[in-house]
C-alpha cells in the first residue's frame, strides 16, 4: 500500500476509534444520566447533566435537525477531501490531526441527529453556567481553535499552493 494510502487508512481508523470513544460515553450518559440528578463531581465547578440537544452549539437553532445533518455530511466531506490532498509532510502532520479530530465531532453528533434526533450533551460547567457539552463538541472546539492558530501562526500562504495546482487530466 502507498503512503498516502496507509495515511488515509491511518486517518479513518482515527475518526472511526475517536468516534466510538464519543458514542461509548453518550451511551454511559444516556444509561446512567439520564432521569437522574446532575451528578456533581467538583461541587459549584462541574457536573454531570444529561441534556438532549436539539440544536447546535448552546441550543441555538433548535429543531433544525436536517440543516445540521447536511451542514456535517458537507463537512466531513470537504474534510475529507482536505486530508486527502494534505503533503504527507511533517510539516501538515498537525493540520492532518485536527481534520481527524474535526470529523470525529462532526460524525458523532450526526450519528446522534440520525438516531435520535437529538444529541446527547452531559458535561456542565456549573461554575460559570457554560452551556451543557459532550466528547465530539470538545474534538470540534478545540480542533477549531487548533486550526485558527496554525492557520494565523503556524503557516504561511504559500503553505497551501498545494491547493491550486492542477492535475494533467484538468
Amino acid at each position: 500500500m502507498s503512503k498516502k494510502g496507509l495515511s488515509a487508512l491511518s486517518g479513518v481508523l482515527s475518526v472511526v476509534l475517536l468516534t466510538l470513544a464519543d458514542q461509548f460515553t453518550k451511551y454511559l450518559a444516556f444509561t446512567r444520566l439520564r432521569g437522574q440528578a446532575s451528578v456533581v463531581l467538583i461541587s459549584g465547578v462541574f457536573e454531570l447533566e444529561y441534556v438532549e440537544n436539539r440544536g447546535a452549539a448552546f441550543g441555538l437553532m433548535k429543531d433544525s435537525r436536517w440543516v445540521f445533518m447536511i451542514g456535517s455530511i458537507l463537512i466531513f466531506f470537504l474534510l475529507l477531501l482536505l486530508y486527502y490532498k494534505l503533503p504527507l509532510d511533517k510539516k501538515y502532520q498537525p493540520l492532518r490531526t485536527v481534520c481527524i479530530f474535526l470529523c470525529a465531532g462532526a460524525v458523532g453528533n450526526l450519528i446522534d441527529r440520525l438516531w435520535r434526533g437529538y444529541v446527547i450533551d452531559f458535561f456542565y460547567f456549573s461554575l460559570i453556567d457554560f452551556p451543557v457539552f459532550n466528547v465530539a463538541d470538545i474534538y470540534v472546539v478545540l480542533s477549531i481553535a487548533a486550526f485558527l492558530y496554525l492557520f494565523f501562526f503556524k503557516y504561511k500562504e504559500e503553505d497551501f499552493a498545494f491547493l491550486q495546482k492542477r492535475t494533467k487530466n484538468e
